[in-house]
């Protein structure tokens, strides 16, 4: 093999090799396995081309393991897929490839393996390993893949005019593989996407938020974020992100460039987290600074209420981008929303009924919440961020300390709303939310005792000055 390959790998290739050459056809190893193995990238996606048909090599090799895999038929893309242990391997015929301006899904024929390499993405895709009895294991790399792995540059295959408007989705792919190996894009394949930019307009919001992701789930987010800037996709796809770029002085005071403050955020998260949700905070964490900013006159820059405005629009962005309208949603609003409170404490007198809040706020999702404020600190001076990060680590050690003590995270004041209802036979209504709240208010801020006595005392004084009675 001119490849390093386990010992497991080997024996699924010769299982494959064994079964395309009893079907008389040729196979192959190519793309994405091929250049992870030359990277030394761990990876467990196997992609094999054949000359014929993938369905049916698919079922005849599966009949040479142990035991025999399921074999999953995608008749409409000529695709098989089956699962060795824990490799997936996909088999398909080699084809030709040719497209409507207008959309994305090619009309394919049978092709040969120089076609099936034409129609590819980048020249580190397009690279394979013969399976056939007269070269196994030879590499095949007819654009020149390998140099452009040593090199470290992304560049299309063929004219990349013609790879992006096929298929303007590999617009976005360049980006993501730049970010993920921390490569470059080549020149004219990077100016190529400047110009068919629009291109990815045709692209489903789905695909284009699974590339996102891929992007902010790599090593360093920032690289694929800027190059999405710099080409013009992100004001397509993203312009709410966009609308963050730029500095502007009034009377000389400007204010940072939150588009840039924005990627090193996500890079000092993504140091310390693989969680895509808390990522994607980072990315959102500012994203209403735009709309609410004003300059005040003997003051500067402001963007009051930024938090608050947007977690409102997280819920719009998520929609927009088809992402999940659910818990992972709500987990990203509540850390926008409260992303300014740990700072904000470490700047004024702690007391016990402050740090009470931001616990019983943030739930279970407070130490969450702490990687990102501490990530948030971004700034060049670093006296202040010696200073920041002193007084972000006396709030953490508070936070346990009172956590300790009260155990209010996740926490439920003793008296319910059912009870409430119950001792003044009151139906569901604004006069119970309101006890409920002042009974839990009461007890955050230290004004009452966290147990049930003194919350029902306090029930009944409140109901008393609502002129509500208990019913005996």
């Amino acid at each position: 093999m001119d490849i390093n390959c386990t010992e497991k790998e080997l024996v699924i290739f010769r299982k494959i090799a064994q079964a395309a050459t009893e079907m008389g056809m040729d196979s192959y190893v190519i793309g994405g396995f091929v250049r992870d193995k030359i990277l030394n990238r761990p990876t467990k996606d196997i992609d094999i081309v054949c000359l014929g048909d993938g369905m049916a090599l698919a079922e005849k090799a599966a009949q040479l393991f142990s035991p025999v895999p399921m074999v999953n038929i995608f008749k409409n893309f000529g695709t098989a897929q089956m699962k060795v242990e824990d490799v997936e391997i996909e088999m398909v015929g080699a084809r030709k490839e040719s497209y409507h301006f207008d959309n994305r899904n090619p009309m394919v024929k049978p092709g040969t393996l120089e076609d099936d390499q034409n129609r590819r993405d980048f020249t580190i895709n397009t690279l394979a390993i013969s399976l056939n009895k007269t070269d196994f294991g030879k590499l095949i790399d007819p654009f020149g893949g390998m140099a452009d792995l040593e090199k470290k540059i992304i560049k299309t295959p063929l004219e990349p005019g013609k790879t992006f408007s096929d298929d303007p989705l590999r617009m976005m792919r360049a980006t993501r593989f730049a970010a993920q190996l921390q490569f470059n894009i080549e020149p004219s394949t990077l100016q190529a996407i400047s110009l068919h930019c629009n291109r990815i307009k045709i692209i489903s919001s789905e695909r284009i938020a699974d590339e996102f992701n891929k992007i902010l789930l790599s090593k360093k987010p920032s690289i694929g974020l800027d190059l999405l800037y710099k080409t013009g996709l992100l004001q397509i796809i993203f312009p709410q992100m966009v609308a963050l770029a730029g500095a502007e002085y009034v009377d000389g005071k400007g204010h940072k460039d939150n588009f840039y403050h924005t990627l090193q955020v996500v890079d000092n998260i993504a140091a310390t987290t693989d969680d895509l949700w808390l990522r994607w905070a980072a990315v959102l964490h500012d994203i209403a600074k735009p709309v609410t900013k004003k300059f005040e006159e003997g003051h500067g820059w402001t963007f009051h209420g930024h938090e608050v405005v947007g977690g409102r629009m997280v819920p719009k962005i998520f929609a927009r981008l088809r992402l999940p309208q659910n818990e992972k949603m709500r987990f990203v609003r509540k850390l926008v929303e409260l992303h300014l409170r740990p700072i904000s404490l470490s700047k004024e007198n702690i007391t016990d009924a402050a740090i009470r809040r931001l616990l019983f706020d943030a739930g279970e999702d407070i130490d969450a919440l702490m990687l990102l404020c501490k990530a948030d600190i971004t700034s060049k001076n670093k006296q202040k961020v010696k200073r920041y990060i002193e007084n972000f680590e006396m709030v953490r050690e508070r936070c346990k300390e009172v956590e300790e003590k009260d155990h209010i995270r996740n926490w439920q004041p003793p008296i319910s709303g059912e009870l409430i209802m119950k001792t003044f036979q009151l139906a569901p209504s604004k006069p119970v939310g309101i006890i409920k709240d002042a009974i839990r208010n009461a007890i955050l801020d230290g004004i009452i005792a966290n147990d049930y006595d003194a919350a029902y005392k306090f029930m009944i004084e409140k109901a008393n000055e609502m002129g509500l009675k208990k019913e005996d």
